[in-house]
């Protein structure tokens, strides 16, 4: 019997290739079952996508990564049932071939199904570097109860797509009779399967194929926003685990690299500038999108004490988060490091010598503090804070043992201390402390799951988004911080900076582009309104939280060098101002007009969001500027690369031989 007769009986009797076939079927299913899931749950912003995209398109895109993630689910399952060694046929093998298919399928839907919540807040699939954002959270538990809770249909389904994993799970029969028989089938089976694994896992064969990654999705939608749609958890996850996602570029030489773009900063400041006060305010999940003076709502503004104090400050028309996450926020607005491709804190380069606005002004004799209400150590945020310079950490532990405070009764449950009793403690710290000081606090309470205190529940009303009661509490609580804070000594002479570490899910078609998913607000208030921060939204300029860093130095008359991927909103000429963010595998450089989206290799987008803000015309290849832009996005790439590969982010650690003359 030739061995195409013995595939096609194995075939018609159910043996092991009928099986394989069956089950690695139901495998593809349960993908498929959770994307459509996945789009049901947020077709809200998908909607465009949709109707604008090729359905044919995204549907082969869809099947390259779940192919590949299939061969990742079911690699352990496809060894224990073809590996040919005839002493291992038995009930005891059948048993482990079972699970060996159940339990990583079964994972791969719950992971498919907890971004299902989670891709709304990061514009992404979750990656292997989740494993580290939250490895200091102590109440995860919690957080995961609740969202159980609060999801339990979607609960209901991941329970009943398991379930239907083991029920329609094929055994494989009784394999062929006679040792021969049973070797010349599965030696030839394993070769094939290993060969489709090899080719499923890589998305190809081939030497010019290179092996897919989470970028490979952006060819198979308009806008990298979308990326999320053609991809799948499982593969995300196991793609990018052990990972370095920092690895040098080479597009210049080092020389040519110089005249492009350096991060290297120094100002000539006057000798009798002011050292005052810098308070930076860091409020979670607040974009551009939820503030009154930025956008008319019907209903009414969402934030009339942020309105008002926006009329009395300078802020930004155009202005951008440098990242998705709260871990992408610190580092921007605090250290001028923006996030390219995985949350600078999470990876090795973490351990690297960082600058950050603490250290640099703690050089001139400025004392600082750090404040978040969470649990000390939650999100590495007190390490980040210790690593760049902070003298003092101010947390749950800090605020539990303060008098005249409420302690762990004030605790919203989940994350953190309610902002308003928060934001108190935190004012009256700065009461004790010596001028000049630099602080900043991380404000929590306009975080999912978007509760507010009972005594509030009546006052704010959200409608059908319960976000929105969280933006007016948060905006009360603001409120009470400066009406406290305007009556303390150190008031007059201090600088306040209030941004957003990102935005959250949004609702205005404007904000759900690949651009403006990344608005917030970077506002400036001198109480005596005095320049460079007189009053005014200026239109001009493009804004970004790693602006801020450097702003303030400026600002302050800090004279020595520094590393920041921003610059100075100060002295920086509004035609050179610019921004820069990462979204699945895209880098975004928004110059003038324009926004330019970059691969690592090519431009793949260029549109103009000034006369297009929703983003609905790429002219790639038709503008003069994006040569130019291209030039400066690589340049500005590269270092970022370069310098976090070989340690170089701050002065003190930079290559001898790239230095400047003044600092040899």
């Amino acid at each position: 019997m030739n061995m195409s007769r013995i595939l096609f009986r194995s075939f018609k009797e159910k043996n092991v290739l009928t099986a394989l076939l069956l089950n690695i079927a139901v495998a593809y299913a349960m993908l498929f079952i959770c994307r459509i899931l996945f789009m049901a749950v947020n077709h809200g912003m998908y909607d465009d996508t949709l109707a604008d995209d090729s359905l044919w398109t995204m549907a082969k895109g869809a099947l390259l990564f779940d192919t590949s993630a299939v061969c990742y689910l079911n690699a352990l399952y496809l060894l224990c049932l073809l590996f040919p060694l005839h002493y291992k046929e038995g009930r005891i093998m059948q048993s482990v071939t079972r699970w060996a298919f159940v339990i990583p399928n079964s994972a791969g839907i719950i992971a498919n199904l907890c971004d299902c919540v989670y891709v709304p807040f990061t514009g992404r699939r979750t990656t292997w570097s989740v494993f580290y954002e939250f490895s200091n959270e102590e109440n995860m538990g919690n957080i995961v109860a609740a969202e159980v809770i609060n999801h339990w249909w979607l609960v209901l389904i991941g329970v009943l797509l398991i379930w239907l994993t083991y029920r329609l799970y094929t055994p494989a029969q009784k394999s062929v009779k006679g040792i021969g028989k049973y070797y010349l089938l599965r030696v030839p089976l394993l070769a094939m399967a290993a060969f489709l694994l090899v080719t499923g896992m890589r998305g190809g064969i081939g030497k010019a194929v290179r092996p897919i990654t989470l970028s490979n999705a952006n060819q198979y939608v308009s806008s990298p926003d979308q990326a999320a749609i053609i991809l799948n958890t499982p593969f995300s996850i196991l793609r990018t685990a052990g990972k370095k996602p920092f690895s040098e570029k080479n597009y210049f030489s080092e020389k040519e690299l110089a005249t492009i773009y350096t991060p290297m900063r120094q100002f000539a400041v006057a000798d009798s500038a002011e050292k005052r006060n810098v308070v930076i305010l860091i409020v979670e999940s607040f974009g551009k999108e939820y503030i009154g003076a930025y956008n008319h709502r019907e209903e009414g503004s969402l934030t009339p004490f942020l309105d008002s104090l926006i009329e009395k400050s300078r802020s930004y028309l155009y202005s951008y988060g440098n990242g998705k996450k709260s871990i992408d926020g610190m580092p921007s607005i605090l250290s001028s490091i923006p996030m390219f491709v995985e949350p600078f804190f999470v990876t090795d380069a973490s351990l690297n010598k960082v600058s950050g606005i603490a250290g640099e002004l703690g050089k001139i004799g400025y004392n600082s503090a750090f404040f978040h209400g969470a649990p000390n150590g939650s999100m590495g945020f007190q390490a980040f804070a210790n690593a760049t310079g902070f003298q003092r950490y101010l947390g749950f532990d800090e605020y539990c043992t303060a008098p005249g405070h409420n302690g762990k009764a004030d605790h919203d449950g989940t994350w953190a201390i309610w902002d308003e009793p928060f934001l108190r403690y935190y004012a009256e710290c700065m009461d004790n402390m010596q001028e000049p000081f630099v602080t900043s606090v991380f404000t929590a309470s306009s975080h999912h799951p978007f509760k507010i205190p009972e005594e509030y529940t009546d006052r704010f009303k959200g409608g059908d988004d319960p976000f929105l009661k969280c933006v007016q509490y948060t905006d009360h609580a603001l409120k009470e911080f400066f009406e406290y804070a305007s009556e303390q000594k150190w008031y007059d002479n201090t600088l306040f900076v209030i941004t957003a570490d990102h935005t959250n899910h949004s609702i205005e078609p404007r904000y759900k582009t690949a651009a403006g998913w990344f608005e917030v607000p970077v506002i400036f208030f001198s109480p005596d309104g005095s320049a460079p921060f007189a009053p005014g939204i200026d239109s001009t300029m493009i804004a970004q939280q790693a602006d801020i860093m450097p702003t303030i130095l400026e600002y302050v008359g800090y004279d020595r060098p520094f590393i920041a991927f921003g610059k100075s909103l100060i002295s920086t000429p509004a035609e050179e101002s610019y921004a820069v963010n990462y979204t699945n595998e895209t880098y975004q450089y928004y110059k003038g007009e324009y926004v330019l989206q970059f691969d690592g290799e090519k431009s793949t987008g260029l549109y103009n969001i000034r006369r297009d803000e929703l983003m609905k015309e790429n002219i790639i290849g038709n503008n003069d500027v994006q040569e130019s832009m291209e030039r400066e996005l690589k340049a500005i790439v590269q270092q970022y690369m370069n310098r976090m590969v070989k340690d170089r982010l701050t002065p003190e650690t930079d290559d001898i031989e790239n230095q400047e003359p003044w600092q040899r």
